[in-house]
């Protein structure tokens, strides 16, 4: 049960459906950064608007070695964040309402919005050498969507560990604290046999009231939670000194200076 139409490339995005239009692929393709940028969260929020009757599925992961490095830190900038922010929520919420489960196979690094766009899916299945993480508090901001997503994929301490340290955790790790459903040396096929098993057979109509019966609860505090932390960032973080400072060094390539304020 091969592909039944040509790979669309949307750039920076591929996308094609498979089995008798049950799953649709979705495929980060600019690598190696794979940086989840205003195009790139254009192209996923089209590909995921079409309207596909019979699908059962989504695959979603990235051409290169890495699923991707995070946002753009341009975009970032304070003159820019608020419609940044904007697309990306949008994505988001679109991602946890959409009628069929979202899987999502990484290798490499999965940072900062990348890991957020991976938290939007249902199961998350990862390479050996994957590596996960919200370095956002380094750069002087925080991650706003992870701050709602992470503590429905794991405990609260172990979200808040993430947060505000800005490590990254390996894939083992990662599966430990329950952010990954599984490891594996091809998490792509395994998320396709997982794919096959489980959702293949099933209702498409079945399964789109399933994840709204699953999520209802989910879906209404994840809406009025970003937009909650998402005025924190625009109306309190980027007006201070060190959010900007911190932007600024990364771009320039050098340590930034804090000044608490």
């Amino acid at each position: 049960m091969g592909a039944e139409a040509d790979v669309v490339m949307t750039s920076p995005l591929q996308s094609w459906v498979e089995h008798d239009g049950a799953l649709l692929r979705l495929r980060l393709a600019r690598p190696k950064a794979n940086i989840v940028d205003a195009e790139m969260i254009g192209a996923l929020h089209a590909a995921l608007a079409e309207p596909r009757p019979a699908l059962r599925g989504v695959l979603l992961d990235a051409e290169g070695p890495h699923f991707s490095f995070g946002a753009s830190v341009e975009e970032h900038l304070a003159d820019r964040c608020a419609a940044m922010l904007a697309s990306l929520h949008a994505l988001i919420l679109a991602m946890i309402d959409f009628p069929a489960p979202i899987l999502v196979a990484v290798r490499g690094q999965c940072l900062g919005g990348g890991l957020e766009v991976a938290l939007a899916g249902s199961q998350i299945f990862a390479a050996p050498d994957a590596q996960f993480g919200q370095p956002e508090m380094k750069l002087g901001v925080f991650a706003p969507a992870a701050s709602v997503l992470l503590p429905y994929r794991m405990n609260q301490g172990v979200a808040e560990d993430l947060l505000f340290s800005g490590r990254s955790i390996d894939a083992a790790e990662a599966r430990d604290v329950g952010l990954v459903a599984s490891v594996s040396a091809d998490p792509v096929a395994t998320a396709l046999a997982w794919f096959e098993q489980h959702l293949a057979a099933k209702s498409a109509a079945a399964l789109a009231c399933a994840l709204q019966a699953a999520r209802g609860a989910m879906r209404a505090d994840v809406r009025r939670r970003l937009n909650e932390v998402e005025a924190l960032y625009l109306d309190r973080l980027m007006k201070t000194r060190d959010a900007n400072e911190g932007l600024a060094a990364f771009l320039a390539k050098r340590h930034p200076h804090w000044e608490h304020c």
